[in-house]
């Protein structure tokens, strides 16, 4: 419930403080290590598909949570998103995302988003919503507050720091995972739809960190 996640948000702010700082990336290998405690249940095919969409699309919480099952288009290649609006996009034109299909089934955002809803038997609608005590899937979407808790829900459980991870990870993640890969900075901005050329950059100096390590 909302006053459920009220009072779970309160006592983190309470734990962690609210001082606004860099989230840590949960950058792929950290995403792997989250997946392998997200359990077999109907709220569990949900935080899977969450997880890796959020991530691979390089989405913000609010575009997360606000996507609806008719922004999604599959294609032979994956899946394309459509953000009616978001925080670079206040006209509300709209942005296309790519999300490309995943090497295994288990990280697929492809595959674990079409078993999330035939799981659920979403067919229109919010895509991401609440699952309560008895299994039954609610109508309204999950909040950006939600998606936060889940993604420290999660660190928390792979053995990470809770703390330093919140809703924003996912989208840090995948700019730091694509730094690391190699990723031009033009190829970085076009998933993420940063209009900074400074915030990219710094997720790149941030993932080549160890990649020009001399040790």
């Amino acid at each position: 419930s909302n006053a459920l996640v009220a009072e779970v948000w309160q006592g983190i702010k309470r734990t962690v403080g609210t001082a606004q700082k860099q989230a840590s990336p949960a950058t792929t290998d950290y995403i792997k290590k989250m997946l392998a405690h997200v359990p077999d249940t109907l709220a569990g095919h949900r935080d899977r598909a969450l997880l890796l969409v959020g991530f691979a699309g390089g989405l913000r919480r609010s575009e997360l949570v606000a996507l609806n099952v008719e922004d999604v288009e599959y294609v032979p290649e994956g899946l394309v998103i459509t953000i009616r609006s978001s925080k670079t996009d206040q006209e509300r034109a709209g942005q296309k995302v790519a999300i490309a299909l995943g090497t295994t089934p288990e990280t697929c955002p492809v595959k674990t988003l079409r078993n999330w809803l035939r799981a659920a038997a979403i067919t229109s609608g919010s895509l991401f919503r609440g699952v309560n005590r008895w299994q039954h899937v609610q109508t309204e979407a999950l909040t950006d507050q939600v998606v936060a808790l889940l993604v420290k829900r999660y660190a928390g459980l792979a053995g990470l720091d809770p703390a330093v991870f919140s809703g924003h990870s996912l989208r840090a993640g995948l700019a730091t995972s694509a730094a690391q890969a190699g990723a031009s900075e033009r190829v970085i901005m076009r998933q993420t739809r940063h209009r900074s050329e400074a915030m990219v950059r710094r997720y790149i100096r941030d993932g080549n960190l160890f990649n020009q390590n001399v040790s």
